[in-house]
């Protein structure tokens, strides 16, 4: 395997799958004495432009997000379409689904992983930026998200 395939080792979120964002938001908010965020729902497939296992996909999700210090946790409860979500929510339950690093470059990274047997498995746009998730459950033993913002000029 190449090293450092990211270009860089700071985590800057942490995704959790659940069935009940309302009521695991508010269990989260009210374990670390915050507010409760609320959540929001992506974008639809034409705005997102998701695709799936390389299949254009109408998946969506509800997301609530907690800004911990310089990490953000991320709960997701996905819709019935098919996704990453909604297949390992449904194969492993809910709990930790990825964790995500910000990046440059998504389309040179995830062709560097794929070269090292990490593909592609979703991925999508949202307001300032691309995501991507990626299959290294095997190597790492949880999927990796990339997430790159558009540069501000």
């Amino acid at each position: 395997m190449e090293k450092n395939l990211l270009g860089t080792n700071v985590i800057a979120q942490i995704g959790i799958l659940v069935h009940d964002i309302e009521k695991t938001s508010q269990a989260y908010a009210d374990f670390f004495g915050v507010e409760n965020p609320g959540w929001a729902i992506t974008g639809a497939v034409d705005v997102a432009e998701t695709e799936y296992r390389g299949e254009r996909s109408e998946a969506r999700a509800k997301l609530a997000f907690f800004k911990m210090g310089s990490l953000q946790l991320e709960l997701i409860e996905p819709d019935e379409h098919p996704s990453t979500w909604r297949e390992y929510l449904d194969e492993h339950g809910e709990g930790p689904h990825h964790i995500a690093f910000r990046i440059e470059g998504m389309k040179e990274i995830v062709t560097k992983l794929d070269r090292n047997q990490m593909p592609l498995v979703q991925k999508g746009e949202y307001t300032g930026g691309r995501y991507a998730y990626i299959d290294s459950l095997e190597p790492l033993k949880i999927i990796i998200e990339l997430l790159e913002n558009d540069k501000k000029n």
